[in-house]
């Protein structure tokens, strides 16, 4: 897995390539705990090039959940596709986390427009 990061309208966006999975959590989590650990506050997972995650994935996402709403911050997730968008979906994560279609969309809403 590769994870991109990089700034977008006041934005920390957070592009992970390949398998989000038990392997692969610990990296993510550790690339995006320094970003908050710099300042970031307001996160978008853009999860178009991500090809499958697991439960270990999942609660990666979710400690992000966590830590940023205790810090007064913001997770969205953009463009989920395939079995990425079936996971998410059945693990109910649509019920407290914002998910839109495109980049464009999460940084929209997130900025109150």
């Amino acid at each position: 897995m590769n994870v991109s990061l990089r700034n977008d309208r006041g934005f920390t966006m957070v592009a992970p390539t390949g398998r989000l999975d038990a392997t692969t959590a610990p990296e993510f989590e550790q690339r995006v705990n320094a970003c908050i650990d710099q300042g970031a506050r307001k996160l978008v997972f853009d999860l178009g090039d991500l090809a499958y995650i697991s439960s270990a994935g999942l609660r990666s996402v979710l400690a992000t959940a966590k830590k940023l709403k205790a810090l007064g911050g913001t997770l969205s997730l953009c463009r989920p596709a395939g079995v990425v968008k079936e996971v998410i979906a059945l693990s109910g994560f649509e019920a407290f986390l914002s998910i839109h279609e495109t980049v464009d969309q999460a940084v929209q809403v997130k900025a109150g427009a």
